[in-house]
């Protein structure tokens, strides 16, 4: 008797530490969303100041650097959507 109990603590045991991996994993990809959104809010607020110099940046050169960085803005922001939305296809 002793014996089936100690079996089923083991299976009690397995079982416990199979949900404790399944929250961690769960809490990995909450943690990763939540880096992603906030990365992206950074990069939409840099995408809006940006957009602002633009509108009064009279000089040239410098707006061919604020069209630039506008460029790369909008390019994280693709790569960052992209990757999200295949994530979660793959789930």
């Amino acid at each position: 008797m002793a014996r089936g109990w100690e079996s089923k603590s083991v299976a009690e045991q397995m079982e416990d530490a199979d949900r404790a991996s399944q929250m961690r994993d769960s809490v990995r990809i909450t943690r990763e969303e939540s880096v992603r959104k906030d990365r992206l809010e950074t990069l939409r607020m840099s995408r809006a100041r940006l957009l602002e110099q633009l509108d009064r940046a009279r000089n040239a050169a410098h707006r061919a650097t604020l069209n630039a960085a506008l460029m790369a803005v909008e390019k994280e922001t693709a790569e960052l959507s992209k990757a999200a939305s295949s994530k979660t296809a793959n789930n």
